[in-house]
């Protein structure tokens, strides 16, 4: 079944309200969206990669696994510039980690 582009919009964006909130499942649930390109989302291997990483510095074994299957689709500056914006992500969602 197909989901509508606004739908899809509101699913992300409640899951990154949800992600705030440090739902681990949520950090989880971006990464795979971003990375197969679900409900029409452009896939993003930067940004799958953020949030895998994300959902694994919380202790989600799936995210440390995702994130080690794309990373080898990824370039080093690519993975550097996710591993900026996971560090940027969470210095502004308060959670006070470092990302790996």
């Amino acid at each position: 079944m197909a989901i509508s582009h606004k739908a899809a919009e509101f699913l992300v964006r409640s899951r990154l309200a949800d992600a705030e909130r440090g739902d681990v499942d949520a950090l989880f649930e971006l990464g795979v969206t971003y990375s197969t390109g679900r409900g029409g989302q452009a896939v993003d291997l930067i940004e799958a990669h953020k949030w895998f990483n994300l959902a694994a510095l919380n202790g989600c074994t799936r995210g440390q696994q995702c994130r080690a299957e794309i990373a080898v689709e990824m370039t080093a500056r690519e993975i550097a510039e996710a591993q900026r914006q996971a560090r940027a992500w969470l210095g502004m969602s308060q959670h006070g980690r470092y990302a790996a």
